[in-house]
């Protein structure tokens, strides 16, 4: 079975946790503050459950998701997740990372910039447009009429695969929109970011997107 590994384990990273192990995923968990502080979140989650240090988690993750401020993402491990897919959830908020010049001017993406961070793994943008206590909520069987879907963004299909697999296990349907760089148009400020929309009415809204929109202010967690 499947091992995901979370490096960060706030309000994103946990609502993932509890999902995947609902799945039947076994999960590792890990934040900065070290693994003594998720003993109550490993409990809750169970025997498939266990906490580790971001290096331990990324170590053991067949698949990992990075969910932490945009601004720690230098932090994250990068040797053990080489040629391993990892899922960013990550958003761009400036009050909280402070300004980034490349992102404010659009010359590269928040994703883009965790990929060159991480050169030989493979990251697909996801789960940065949904507010974490609607991930429990909303998921819904493969197949139900009107079931909510996600984005994904990436280089790399199989990993994009990979990825799709994971939110139509957990309840979502996944709409590819193509490469990283395609990935400003689910950030902040553009119209599929936030609401629950089904695939279709997502791809209207990916394609509605305008670049002058992105980092207009969001949810953050």
């Amino acid at each position: 079975m499947t091992t995901l590994g979370l490096i960060g384990s706030g309000l994103i990273g946990s609502a993932l946790a509890r999902l995947a192990v609902k799945a039947g995923y076994d999960v590792v968990v890990s934040n900065s503050r070290g693994p003594e502080t998720l003993a109550d979140l490993v409990a809750e989650l169970g025997p498939k459950a266990s906490a580790g240090t971001a290096r331990e988690a990324a170590e053991r993750a067949d698949l990992a998701v990075v969910t932490v401020p945009l601004k720690a993402y230098r932090e994250v491990p990068v040797a053990e997740l080489a040629g391993k897919v990892v899922i960013d959830t990550n958003n761009y908020y400036p009050q909280r990372d402070g300004v980034m010049p490349e992102l404010e001017d659009g010359s590269v993406t928040s994703a883009e910039l965790l990929q060159a961070h991480l050169p030989d793994s493979h990251v697909v943008k996801g789960f940065n447009h949904i507010q974490f206590d609607h991930l429990p909520e909303q998921g819904q069987p493969s197949g139900t009429d009107g079931r909510r879907a996600l984005v994904i963004a990436g280089d790399d299909a199989a990993a994009k695969a990979t990825v799709a697999a994971f939110m139509d296990a957990i309840g979502y349907d996944a709409v590819d929109i193509g490469p990283l760089s395609e990935s400003w148009r689910i950030q902040p400020g553009t119209p599929g970011y936030g609401p629950r929309l089904t695939r279709s009415e997502m791809t209207e809204a990916v394609a509605a997107a305008q670049p002058a929109t992105a980092h207009a202010g969001g949810f953050v967690e």
